[in-house]
């Protein structure tokens, strides 16, 4: 059985790049298949604990399977490469 990957976008109310970020990994979680990346929006205000456990200092910011990937807005390339390298770790491959 295929593993999931959990993914977690930390934002805040307002930021553009939160938006720009939460609709590009929408599109890649759409490309490589729903059932392997489950994603979710945390808002950092309301999360605050969980951020500064994982060392979010700004926002957009991006976690994956409870790590710290990106401090910044990544290029969509580069979400796309560590996702699909995420995804190939979690299949034992």
């Amino acid at each position: 059985m295929m593993s999931m990957i959990n993914v977690d976008v930390f934002s805040s109310p307002g930021c553009g790049k939160c938006g720009h970020a939460k609709n590009v990994l929408r599109k890649l979680v759409e490309e490589l298949g729903k059932e392997k990346i489950n994603w979710r929006d945390v808002n950092i205000l309301e999360d605050i604990d969980y951020a500064v456990e994982l060392g979010v200092l700004s926002t957009p910011s991006i976690a994956i399977n409870g790590e710290l990937v990106f401090k910044s807005l990544p290029s969509a390339k580069r979400l796309r490469e560590e996702l699909i390298n995420q995804l190939k770790g979690s299949n034992g491959c």
